[in-house]
């Protein structure tokens, strides 16, 4: 909880105030019992109606006090919390956003989207009350102690001796309510990656008939999840029993040593209806501190489990350099990549001079370190051995934001946002005008978007599942255009579209690559066609290089790469070149 004191600090005279005001509440439900017993011992026991009424009155405005003190405690930290909540909840956020893909990719969403959601809305709500109302149960508790200690000891002493076993109950009973509360939250995160992996994956689930075998892998995760929970319920039902059964027993206690007080003369009626009533008002402070301990170590549990993405390694950090003219001249210098859990690199010594306004096309097998490399590009990942360059500028040295306005990247798999298709069009670069929208679906093939309902302003479905895989790398192609980039990576982004429409896409494409570096990963010789050469990575490392023509006629493994299209391209080439 203490990493969060830089959250608190801007709040702190609201925090200051509601514990300044704590002990004023307290005070007030303290001296209720107290008047009650200057009652019996006075206007009553003199039957004096005034006087009853007097204090009758008094008590009514001790008791209105109470309740304004706590109206304005829990308004003044229900907006502070919130206001807490939401800064955190925003660098959380950012953090997520800077992590590195590995961390994302190590992450189950469900984990991180029970920490930004369900972590901080428990611990809005320990800082708002809970916090508030424990120091308040254990204030009200000693100044009960006290006074009882101070009218008659004995009474108060005999309290104290019988409180002590309870707390070393209590101290246990909490030792073993923290680890399950932080695997219920984790499980909590499970169920939740489960449901959403489901979710997302529904149309395969059902094609393949596997609704039943889905439920299954669900129903495992919800059943340990419950079982988590009745352990934790249990432990904390004992713990809440414990407390609320103690104020019974004090209550037989100091009855006993009341009505002996009271007949040797060394209390009076009124001192006993005091302590009584004293006893009665710890009903909600004793019984209420098992709720609100364990509500307090699921807070401490929650915050752990945000400090722990808070915690995680940013390994990409922003340079302060900036090209002043950018050209998109890339320089690959003995480039190596390896994953953390991998034993071997995946890409290994690559060295690569690409000029500003040359394509190149990347062709590879699967797993040969297409996909990596493309991502070294933007500084997806960074690279663990070598640099790339870009306008003679190590990228690590560069500007994050100006480096990555400088590249247009669509990949195979596209990503859309549930907003409408202008919005998915112009991610990459708001002020687009219309004319240069239309300019980017045109060149993309993506004139669908003005069929659709409300044309641009259509609103797609999460992650844009409402449209065709080919219609979706349309958009993803359109939007990595609209960025006017310097280096447009393309990452195999024509995979999902027909012959014909492939066809249109490329022809389009050949004069937005005018001028503009270009790395195509390719699997299909017309693909190929766009670049002035081509690279053939083998096994994370640059095997060939040259066009297209000279590597069909020297190099076996290009023949077998292209095969499928070996026939038609070749005379392509030939023809194009």
């Amino acid at each position: 909880m203490l990493r969060f004191l830089p959250y608190i600090k801007p709040f702190w005279k609201q925090f200051a105030l509601s514990f300044a005001m704590s002990p004023l509440g307290v005070l007030a439900s303290v001296t209720i019992p107290v008047l009650l017993g200057q009652i019996v011992d006075g206007p009553i026991r003199d039957r004096d109606l005034r006087g009853v009424l007097w204090f009758s009155f008094l008590i009514l405005l001790v008791g209105s006090a109470e309740a304004i003190i706590s109206l304005i405690r829990r308004w003044i930290m229900s907006r502070a919390t919130s206001h807490i909540e939401t800064d955190i909840r925003l660098d959380l956020f950012d953090q997520l956003q800077r992590l590195p893909m590995g961390f994302h990719k190590s992450w189950e969403s469900g984990q991180l989207l029970s920490r930004v959601m369900s972590d901080l809305g428990l611990l809005r709500r320990f800082m708002s009350f809970g916090m508030v109302m424990l120091f308040m149960s254990a204030l009200h508790i000693v100044v009960v102690l006290a006074i009882m200690i101070v009218t008659l000891w004995q009474v108060g002493l005999a309290v104290l001796v019988l409180v002590i076993p309870v707390v070393i109950a209590v101290v246990y009973l909490l030792s073993k309510f923290g680890p399950l509360s932080r695997r219920l939250q984790d499980e909590t995160g499970d169920a939740a990656s489960s449901a959403e992996e489901s979710l997302h994956g529904v149309r395969v689930i059902r094609s393949f008939g596997r609704t039943a075998y889905a439920f299954d892998n669900y129903d495992v995760d919800a059943r340990r999840l419950r079982d988590t929970a009745v352990k934790r319920m249990d432990l904390a039902s004992i713990l809440w029993t414990l407390l609320e059964v103690f104020p019974t027993v004090l209550l037989l206690v100091v009855l006993l040593g009341v009505g002996l007080g009271v007949n040797a003369g060394q209390l009076s009626l009124g001192d006993a209806v005091t302590f009584v009533t004293l006893l009665l008002s710890l009903s909600w402070p004793v019984g209420g501190l098992g709720f609100l301990l364990s509500f307090a170590r699921e807070a401490a549990t929650a915050a752990d489990r945000v400090v722990e993405v808070f915690d995680a390694p940013v390994t990409i950090q922003s340079g302060e350099q900036r090209i002043a003219d950018p050209r998109g001249e890339l320089v690959l210098r003995d480039v190596t990549y390896q994953f953390d859990d991998a034993a071997t690199p995946t890409l290994s010594g690559l060295n690569l001079h690409i000029q500003p306004g040359e394509t190149v096309a990347l062709v590879g097998g699967t797993g040969s370190g297409k996909s990596t490399l493309v991502s070294l590009i933007p500084r997806l990942v960074d690279v663990t051995g070598g640099q790339i360059l870009l306008d003679g500028v190590d990228l690590r040295d560069l500007d994050l934001s100006q480096l990555r306005s400088l590249i247009g990247t669509a990949f195979e798999d596209p990503i859309l946002f549930s907003m409408s298709a202008r919005e998915n069009l112009t991610l990459g670069r708001p002020e687009a005008t219309e004319e240069e929208i239309a300019e980017a679906v045109r060149v993309a093939r993506a004139e669908f978007v003005y069929d659709l309902p409300w044309g641009l302003d259509t609103r797609l479905g999460e992650q844009g599942l409402s449209l065709s895989g080919g219609q979706r790398q349309r958009l993803a192609l359109a939007r990595a255009i609209l960025v006017k980039p310097r280096v447009l990576v393309l990452d195999d982004t024509l995979s999902a579209l027909d012959i014909h429409t492939e066809a249109e896409v490329e022809e389009a494409l050949k004069s937005t690559l005018v001028g503009v570096t270009g790395i195509v990963v390719a699997h299909r010789a017309s693909t190929v066609l766009l670049a002035d050469r081509v690279a053939v990575l083998v096994e994370g490392e640059i095997a060939h290089t040259g066009t297209h023509a000279d590597l069909l006629a020297t190099v076996p493994e290009y023949r077998e790469l292209l095969s499928a299209d070996y026939n038609i391209d070749a005379d392509l080439g030939g023809e194009q070149r």
